[in-house]
C-alpha cells in the first residue's frame, strides 16, 4: 500500500528480513526496528550510530521507534479485544 515491491512485502509479511531486497540502508532500519519491536531494552546508543552510518539522521530514526512503538500499540490493542485484520489469510 505505501509503494513496497510485492518481494518486500511477502518478505516482511513472513518476518524473513534476510530475504527482502533492500538496499543496507533500509535493510539496517528494518534491523533496528526488529530490535526495538523484540528487545527495545536491549538497544544501545552504538545501535543508533550505526543507523547514522547508513545515512540516517536522528528525527528519522525518532520517528522509525516512534511508528515502532505505535505499531506495537495498535497490535496488543486488537489482540486484547480479539480484533483480526479483514485481509490476513486471503
Amino acid at each position: 500500500m505505501q509503494g513496497g515491491s510485492d518481494e518486500v512485502v511477502e518478505a516482511l509479511r513472513r518476518g524473513d528480513l534476510a530475504a527482502a531486497p533492500v538496499d543496507d540502508a533500509h535493510r539496517a532500519l528494518l534491523q533496528f526496528a526488529q530490535l526495538v519491536t523484540q528487545h527495545a531494552y536491549r538497544t544501545t546508543p552504538d545501535d543508533v550510530e550505526a543507523l547514522r552510518q547508513h545515512g540516517w539522521s536522528d528525527p528519522q530514526i525518532a520517528e522509525a521507534v516512534y511508528i515502532t512503538a505505535l505499531f506495537a500499540f495498535f497490535n496488543r490493542v486488537a489482540d486484547a479485544f480479539g480484533l483480526a485484520d479483514p485481509g490476513y489469510g486471503s
